[in-house]
């Protein structure tokens, strides 16, 4: 059977240049792994195209993201084993919870949106518009960028695990459902792995690939098994919960399992806690477990 392979998307704001990007990239998720199956580690570590990362950000923004900024942090996130009680108290605390409660409310009520968001907000909501609208081609580009790894990892049967950080969830959605349905081709994705996904918002839900559409032809038909990681605290992913926003998924048989799970995300950017960081995503724990796990799926002959 042919090598497994990951294939990252990364959500809004610049990125580092590529290479930077996608070596900090494997780094917090090889440092994860290593404490709970050193041996997919060295697997995943030891092999030159076992990772790869859709670095679409540039083409959007026509910026890279310098590396030094976060080089401190990525450091720090990465020797440090698990959240620490000041973590847990930041991510879990009224303020948060205030806060996700308030932008749940304008993700029910989108008139209210203009008077609950923040600067940060208006920023990822001015995005999210230019993607949504495809203006200049900027969305069919970015999902192709993704379609053409799927497609060389699905004509070399490679299993595939996709892992979509925030808007790179949704990215990585309309990309699978353009791909079971405008296309007709075999792509199949092994598991689909989301982290602080947008996807859980009803905003969200009626602007993705599929949603004025009934019955099978709404969702894609291409994931195996679908894993939503939610930080405690990330007002990204307001609502954590996918596997019931998607649950005619299951009963559709389009997926053998929607699996959520809230993780603890430790991440800090010169001390302030951010709980929604690609990086501290990847190097978590329940991270880790999801990838060794599927990786021993199809590589079951390695060390213990």
């Amino acid at each position: 059977m042919a090598d497994p392979f990951i294939i990252y998307i990364p959500g809004l704001l610049p990125k580092p240049e590529p290479e930077l990007h996608r070596e900090a990239l494997i780094r917090c998720l090889l440092a994860g792994l290593r404490r709970v199956d050193a041996s997919v580690a060295d697997a995943i570590g030891a092999g030159t195209g076992n990772f790869d990362i859709v670095s679409w950000t540039y083409e959007f923004y026509g910026t890279h993201r310098d590396m030094g900024l976060d080089k401190a942090a990525i450091e720090a996130v990465i020797d440090q084993p698990a959240a620490s009680a000041r973590d847990v108290a930041e991510a879990s605390s009224w303020l948060r919870r205030f806060t996700r409660g308030i932008y749940r409310l304008g993700d029910r009520l989108p008139f209210l949106i203009p008077h609950l968001a923040s600067e940060r907000m208006e920023v990822h909501l001015r995005d999210l518009r230019r993607y949504e609208r495809n203006r200049d081609g900027i969305a069919d580009r970015i999902r192709n960028m993704l379609k053409v790894p799927l497609l060389a990892a699905t004509g070399s049967q490679q299993p595939i695990l996709l892992i979509g950080h925030s808007m790179g969830s949704v990215i990585a959605y309309d990309s699978l459902w353009e791909l079971s349905h405008d296309h007709g081709n075999a792509v199949q994705i092994d598991l689909f792995l989301t982290m602080g996904s947008p996807l859980g918002q009803h905003f969200m839900q009626k602007k993705i690939k599929g949603n004025d559409k009934q019955g099978p032809g709404r969702y894609p038909s291409n994931i195996r098994r679908w894993k939503n990681l939610t930080a405690v605290g990330d007002l990204t992913a307001i609502d954590p919960w996918l596997a019931n926003d998607f649950a005619e998924m299951l009963e559709l048989d389009l997926v053998d399992e929607i699996d959520d799970s809230e993780v603890l995300n430790y991440y800090r950017l010169k001390g302030v806690l951010n709980v929604h960081a690609e990086y501290g995503y990847l190097v978590n724990e329940e991270t880790a477990h999801a990838v060794a796990n599927w990786w021993r799926g199809h590589k079951s002959d390695l060390p213990r």
